[in-house]
């Protein structure tokens, strides 16, 4: 049996009823919906001042190198890496450790192990132990040190050193941190240079052997006990003899004056050296004008 017609609707009640609907534009950025499909989640908001979802930390790329910072710059670079290399030989083979004293790098080195699992161990128990009362801050190198590559891929050690010292050199001036070091040793020579007054240039006197003629002799090397008389009575052999001068305050020192630098000249080249006591020569130079 058929089901009865439905009942017909009246004209009048479909007055006001609008028939032309059009379905609303998708917003932007909203995904359009399938049917069938179960639509995403929508984002969560996240209210203005609230910290994001933080991501979870990645893990450092292992290396068989660790790098070390805040290391005590008072202790000697020897003893550094001697206590270095004991701490860290009980987690395997060091194969080097590497630190200097330079302003670049110190508070800084480096230790090799013969792999990055042993390199990875260490880091874990080590990191922020405090030697020589400062603890350590440890992280992997970015690459392989020379004693690694040594010990593990040694036939191609010396194209490694090679890479290296190509990239060294050309990173001279561009090196972030090789940059800052050399603007801060730049500003220090500079603020020293500002601080600091200019240096005289030191008067060089001539030696006494070399000075030019003179009428005035300059006696040294005298004994103690000489006597006016006795020099006038050796400088008296020679012409033009004007004076003998002693100094009380300094007996071994004298000065002979002649009439003029010729006589002057002759006496010198006769007693310079002369034994006056027997024992010690007496030292004869032009004086100084």
């Amino acid at each position: 049996m058929s089901a009865p017609p439905a009942p017909p609707v009246a004209h009048e009640a479909m007055q006001g009823v609008p028939t032309n609907i059009v379905a609303p534009a998708p917003v932007a950025g909203a995904p359009i919906p399938i049917p069938g499909m179960v639509p995403p989640p929508a984002p969560v908001a996240v209210a203005p001042g609230a910290a994001a979802p933080q991501q979870p930390p990645q893990e450092e790329h292992a290396t068989e190198t660790l790098y070390i910072q805040n290391l005590n710059e008072r202790i000697k670079i020897p003893v550094l890496k001697a206590s270095l290399r004991g701490l860290f030989k009980a987690y395997g083979e060091v194969l080097d450790v590497v630190a200097h004293s330079n302003l670049r790098m110190r508070g800084q080195a480096f230790v090799s192990f013969e792999s990055a699992e042993i390199a990875k161990k260490a880091l874990k128990e080590v990191r922020g132990f405090p030697l020589y009362s400062k603890p350590m801050q440890i992280s992997f190198a970015k690459t392989r040190s020379d004693a690694v590559v040594k010990k593990l891929d040694a036939e191609h050690f010396e194209e490694h050193k090679q890479r290296r010292l190509e990239h060294k050199k050309a990173t001279r001036y561009t090196n972030p941190i090789k940059r800052k070091y050399r603007q801060k040793r730049l500003a220090a020579e500079v603020d020293g240079a500002a601080a600091a007054p200019a240096a005289k240039r030191p008067n060089v006197q001539m030696p006494d052997e070399y000075l030019p003629p003179n009428k005035i002799l300059f006696l040294q090397n005298l004994p103690e006990n000489v006597s006016k008389d006795q020099l006038m009575a050796l400088f008296s052999q020679y012409p033009n003899l004007y004076e003998v001068r002693l100094i009380p305050t300094k007996k071994d020192i004298a000065f002979v004056e002649f009439l003029d630098e010729t006589s002057a000249t002759v006496a010198k080249d006769a007693l310079h050296n002369y034994k006056l006591d027997g024992e010690n020569k007496i030292k004869i130079t032009f004086a100084r004008k």
